[in-house]
């Protein structure tokens, strides 16, 4: 008697590429895109005293005085501080001008790795039968179609295929001007700006900004000379630090 050919059954099972979770800690690690430039590798000129700053919003479209736009800039003010840097009393003592700018870009479609199982069938057990209690015998409830048996599967390896899906990208500018007055229509040079950016299925940006702010902070004032890949966790010291504000 020939014997038969196992079944196999392929079983999706989601990888993301840009948001991982942190198996048996409770916490989330995101996938960032950042871009860090500055000419001299320094946050600012060597001077007697310490750089103070004022953060204004790049974007047209963000109200400055918003509720949105007052959580991004406190939040841009810590990381700012955590170098070093403090606030100025006005824009006209500032040392620097920091631009920012944020939000979410049209959402698009993208093809992304995904892991499927292969399962092989390799034994079955009955199914359990409900309980019928006396009341029940003389009710009828119709007939409950489908197999008596439950497969039991195996992993034997794995596949990939690409799988469309929906990204939205969040993203948060921020760059430093020197504050003085443009030279022939020329503004003031720049002395370093950090693009940060997430790109996955989430579209909730407000959890993001402090993420994204966290980055930031990190690569304030470096280069790092081509957008490069980190991974920042929900439960870092920088997150937490930004978090708590000033």
């Amino acid at each position: 008697m020939s014997s038969r050919p196992p079944h196999i059954l392929p079983t999706r099972c989601l990888v993301a590429t840009t948001l991982l979770l942190c198996a048996g800690c409770n916490s989330t690690t995101y996938v960032l895109q950042v871009d860090a430039i500055s000419p001299t590798g320094k946050v600012a000129e060597q001077t007697e005293k310490p750089q103070s700053f004022r953060v204004r919003t790049h974007n047209r479209n963000l109200a400055e005085d918003s509720l949105r736009n007052n959580e991004v800039s406190n939040y841009i003010k810590t990381a700012l501080s955590g170098k070093g840097l403090y606030e100025a009393p006005s824009a006209e003592s500032a040392d620097l001008i920091i631009d920012i700018d944020y939000g979410m870009e049209t959402p698009r479609m993208k093809y992304q790795a995904v892991a499927k199982p292969i399962v092989v069938i390799v034994a079955s057990q009955p199914r359990p039968q409900p309980e019928i209690s006396p009341i029940s015998k003389n009710r009828s409830f119709g007939s409950i179609s489908g197999s008596s048996v439950m497969p039991i599967g195996k992993i034997v390896g794995w596949e990939e295929e690409a799988e469309p899906v929906v990204v939205y990208e969040k993203y948060l500018k921020v760059s430093a001007r020197q504050n003085r007055e443009s030279v022939e229509g020329r503004p003031a040079p720049e002395v370093w700006s950090v693009n940060v950016s997430a790109e996955d299925p989430s579209n909730e940006l407000r959890k993001y900004l402090p993420i994204l702010a966290s980055a930031t902070a990190d690569y304030i004032g470096a280069n790092t000379r081509q957008e490069k890949e980190v991974t920042v966790r929900e439960n870092d010291d920088t997150v937490k630090f930004i978090r708590k504000g000033l």
